[in-house]
C-alpha cells in the first residue's frame, strides 16, 4: 500500500456517474485498480486533479485535423495525403486549427525489413514516410501515423508494434511523426493496461514529442487509466455514418466527462461530417456534441471534395472556440427528459456553453434552467446563438427556451450580466 499504510490517496478515487430512471444521475466513488499502477504510483486523474501525467506538453486543447479511415479505409496513398494537406491549407481549415494529417491503417508492407523496421508500402508510399512528413511540415501541418498494440493491425495487412515498441517509436521519431494512433487488434491477450504503457515509455524515450492516441475502444474504460498513458483515449467502439451510431457514441463518451482535462481527452471517435450518411441538421448535432464534449475534432471526409454545407459546418469558428476553450472542461447532459436533452459546461470568462438537442421525431420546445447549468437562478443572462451567429435581443432570467426541430439542435454561449 506504499508509505501511507492503509490510507488511499484522493488521486486513486474517481467519481463515476450512474444514470437512473428519468434521466437523473447518482454518484459512486470508484477505487481504481490496475495491474500496472500501484497506490504508490498515483495515476493522478482523481477528484481535484486536472494535470497531464504524460509529460510531452501536448494537447492542452483537443487535437484538430483529419484522419484517412472514415472515408478512404485502406485505399490510401501518398498522393491522397499530400492533396489532403494541400486542401487543409487552401480551404483555410488549417488556420482554424485543423493541423494534424493522420494516416490510418494499411500504410506499411506486411513484412518488416531484415533489421526489424517497419517498411512503407512501396506501391502506395514509394517516397517513404519521412519525405511525406517533410512535405506536410512544409505546409505548416503535422503528420500522424497508425500502429497497433498487437502483432498485426486491424486490417491484418501490416505488422503491429507489439514487441517492437521502442524500435517503432524511434522510427516514427526519425521520420518526423507528430501523432500516433495506437489500435488494439490481434494482440496476445494481455490487458491493454499492460500493453499501452510500453509504447508510452517508448515514445517518451524517442527524442520527439508525439501525441499518443489510445484507440482501445473503451474496452477496459481507458478514461480511468489513460491519463498516465496517452493524450486521448477512445471511449467507444468505431463510429459509423448514421444518426444512431453517432448519438450512441456521444452517450458513452459523456459518461466519462469528469476525466477529461488539458493534456488528456475523451475520444468518441472521428467525425463523420461530410460523408453523406446523415442530414445537414444531424451533422450539425454531431459537430456540436463533439465540440462541447471537448472531443478531438478529426475530420473523416474527403476534404479535397466538400460540399458547401460541409464547409459551413466544420468552419464554424464560434463552435470550434467552445471546443478549444482554455478551461478544458467537458460538458455533460445536465438534464435529459425523453428525447429532449440539455448539455452544458463552463467556459473561460464566466461563460457557459449550452446545447439543446432534440433526438425525437417531432419539433419540440426545450428549456434550459439556470439551476441545471450552474448559473445563479436569478441571474440576468445574455445568449449568443452559435449557429445563427447572433446575440439574441432578449435577456433571460432563470431559463432559456427554444423550439428545436427533429434531429436538430440549438447551441448557445450564456454570459451572466447581473444577478438580483
Amino acid at each position: 500500500m506504499g508509505s501511507g499504510g492503509g490510507r488511499v490517496a484522493v488521486e486513486e478515487v474517481v467519481r463515476v456517474r450512474v444514470r437512473m430512471v428519468g434521466g437523473w444521475y447518482c454518484w459512486l466513488l470508484v477505487l481504481l485498480a490496475s495491474p500496472t499502477f500501484t497506490f504508490g504510483n498515483r495515476i493522478g486523474i482523481g477528484i481535484g486533479s486536472r494535470r497531464s501525467l504524460l509529460p510531452n506538453g501536448l494537447a492542452l486543447t483537443p487535437p484538430m485535423g483529419w484522419n484517412s479511415w472514415n472515408h478512404f479505409n485502406c485505399k490510401i496513398d501518398e498522393k491522397i495525403i499530400k492533396e489532403t494537406a494541400d486542401a487543409l491549407v487552401s480551404t483555410g481549415l488549417s488556420k482554424l486549427g485543423y493541423t494534424y494529417v493522420n494516416i490510418d491503417d494499411c500504410w506499411a508492407e506486411i513484412a518488416r525489413d531484415d533489421k526489424g523496421n517497419l517498411v512503407p508500402k512501396k506501391t502506395t508510399f514509394p517516397s517513404g514516410i519521412k519525405s511525406l512528413a517533410d512535405y506536410v511540415h512544409s505546409k505548416g501541418l503535422k503528420l500522424g501515423i497508425y500502429s497497433d498494440a498487437g502483432y498485426f493491425t486491424c486490417s491484418k495487412t501490416m505488422p503491429g508494434s507489439l514487441g517492437h515498441e521502442e524500435q517503432d517509436a524511434k522510427t516514427f521519431a526519425s521520420w518526423g511523426i507528430d501523432y500516433l494512433k495506437y489500435d488494439n487488434c490481434n494482440n496476445d491477450g494481455t490487458k491493454p493496461t499492460v500493453r499501452y504503457p510500453i509504447m508510452t515509455r517508448a515514445l517518451m524515450k524517442s527524442g520527439r514529442d508525439i501525441f499518443f492516441s489510445l484507440c482501445e475502444w473503451g474496452d477496459m474504460h481507458p478514461a480511468l487509466w489513460g491519463a498516465k498513458v496517452g493524450n486521448s483515449w477512445r471511449t467507444t467502439n468505431d463510429i459509423s455514418d448514421t444518426w444512431e451510431s453517432m448519438v450512441s457514441r456521444a452517450d458513452m463518451n459523456e459518461f466519462y466527462a469528469d476525466l477529461a482535462r488539458p493534456g488528456g481527452w475523451n475520444d468518441p471517435d472521428m467525425l463523420e461530417v461530410g460523408n453523406g450518411g446523415m442530414t445537414k441538421d444531424e451533422y450539425i448535432v454531431h459537430f456540436s456534441i463533439w465540440a462541447i464534449s471537448k472531443a478531438p475534432l478529426l475530420l473523416g471526409c474527403d476534404v479535397r471534395n466538400m460540399t458547401k454545407e460541409t464547409v459551413e459546418i466544420i468552419t464554424n469558428k464560434e463552435v470550434i472556440a467552445v471546443n478549444q476553450d482554455g478551461l478544458g472542461v467537458q460538458a455533460k447532459k445536465v438534464r435529459s427528459e425523453g428525447d429532449q436533452e440539455i448539455w452544458a459546461g463552463p467556459l473561460t470568462g464566466y461563460r457557459f456553453a449550452v446545447l439543446l438537442v432534440n433526438r425525437g421525431p417531432l419539433r419540440n420546445s426545450i428549456t434550459a434552467e439556470w439551476d441545471d447549468i450552474g448559473i445563479p437562478p436569478k441571474s440576468i443572462v445574455k445568449a449568443r446563438d452559435l449557429w445563427e451567429h447572433k446575440t439574441l435581443n432578449t435577456q433571460f432570467v432563470g431559463n432559456l427556451t427554444a423550439s428545436v426541430d427533429s434531429h436538430a439542435c440549438k447551441m448557445y454561449i450564456l454570459k451572466p450580466v447581473s444577478s438580483s
